[in-house]
């Protein structure tokens, strides 16, 4: 089955999942909290008349690895009532309560499985959502190393292309991620098309955009699969010996890669605002991280640092001094505002002479800073953050 029909059934699914989203809403509004015999009142025949169309929507919901909704539903009000009173007259409080339990159940399975939906969703449209952020990047940053900062009109047949692939995105994304970035800036800098348009989608909108779609590709919530069904019977067992301490860093592709230092960021305390950019002229075609680190003196108050980490997902190859010194330069087309302390992640390691030189520029203080995360730093932090290292599959 191709991608366009697998979405055009999740679509059909999410619309029956919305439909049913509102006749719970008004049916439970209809429910009384106490014993209330309704009997042929207007309340009693809508929500007689919600039940049905209820149970048409439910049946038409496709199973989610072989479950689906089938709470009981209660088809009127009296029938509700009836039960309430008999649980009041036998004095028995906790199987009332029970109950009431059961008459939310329907309710309960449509947020399940609203849940469930979400998270196959996001599976299915994972891949095709990385390809075309990385298309987007890439043709992105080809535009803006060729056109002018002015407003001339874009005529480049890449631009619609820009234009389609991002459009696709949204298509993609559908519910699973919420619009907090600036997609209404974009799609206007989109129609405007003019020289400062484009500059201003690489270096304003589609950054911001950018995380939203990463967000959207992933559940943080996902359960991690344990082969250990009682943690205690490897208690039991006293395991003894040595444990590993190296990553397997080639389970990573470099979005992966990029994906972990923003978690990294993200968990870290003393950092707010993590935010993708995306370099407009990186010859690696990588794409930065920017936070900022929050650091409190008790005497002399808080301060606000910039702070841009460049991600190298190298494996076969060491970071030289001439790929840090270009990075530096590059700091440049960041500003204003400053850059006050540019981070170098690595999954590999840096040469000795890069080391020397970023020792020297700290002892003279050359603005920014300058920070080396390598594979043994990351590992390190990882130590510190297991969870990360599993999901991302790294151990």
């Amino acid at each position: 089955m191709d991608l366009d029909t697998a979405l055009h059934a999740f679509d059909r699914t999410e619309a029956n999942i919305v439909r049913l989203e509102k006749l719970w809403k008004e049916m439970s509004g209809l429910i009384p909290d106490s014993v209330a015999f309704e009997g042929g009142s207007p309340e009693n025949i809508r929500y007689r008349d919600l039940t049905r169309s209820f149970e048409e929507i439910r049946s038409a919901l496709p199973s989610i690895d072989g479950w689906r909704p089938s709470a009981e539903l209660f088809n009127d009000l009296d029938q509700i009532a009836q039960i309430r009173f008999d649980h009041l007259e036998l004095d028995e409080p906790l199987s009332r309560h029970q109950f009431d339990r059961s008459v939310d159940a329907p309710g309960e399975e449509i947020a399940d499985y609203r849940q469930r939906y979400s998270r196959k969703r996001r599976q299915v449209v994972r891949a095709r959502l990385e390809q075309l952020s990385a298309e987007f990047d890439r043709m992105l940053a080809a535009l803006v190393g060729r056109i002018p900062n002015n407003r001339e009109l874009v005529d480049e047949p890449e631009y619609d292309q820009l234009e389609e692939i991002f459009a696709e995105i949204d298509r993609l994304l559908g519910t699973s991620s919420p619009r907090r970035g600036r997609w209404g800036d974009l799609r206007r800098h989109f129609h405007f098309r003019q020289g400062h348009d484009l500059h201003d989608i690489a270096n304003l909108d589609w950054p911001s955009v950018r995380s939203d779609v990463a967000a959207g590709m992933y559940d943080d919530y996902e359960p991690v699969p344990v082969d250990v069904d009682d943690l205690g019977t490897l208690t039991d067992g006293r395991p003894s010996g040595p444990v590993t301490t190296a990553l397997d860093w080639g389970a990573l592709d470099d979005e992966q890669f990029e994906r972990l230092a923003f978690n990294i960021l993200t968990e870290a305390s003393g950092y707010e605002n993590i935010q993708w950019l995306m370099k407009t002229r990186a010859a690696d075609r990588g794409r930065d991280l920017q936070a900022t680190r929050v650091r409190i003196d008790p005497l002399s108050g808080t301060r606000r640092d910039r702070v841009i980490v460049q991600c190298k997902h190298w494996l076969s190859k060491s970071v030289t001094l001439h790929d840090i010194s270009n990075n530096v330069a590059q700091m440049r087309l960041w500003e204003p505002p400053v850059v006050d302390v540019l981070v170098v992640a690595t999954s590999g390691h840096f040469t000795a002479d890069a080391v020397q030189w970023v020792e020297k520029r700290d002892e003279a203080r050359e603005r920014p800073t300058v920070e080396l995360w390598s594979r043994g730093h990351l590992e390190s932090l990882l130590a510190q953050r297991p969870n990360l290292a599993v999901t991302f599959g790294l151990r």
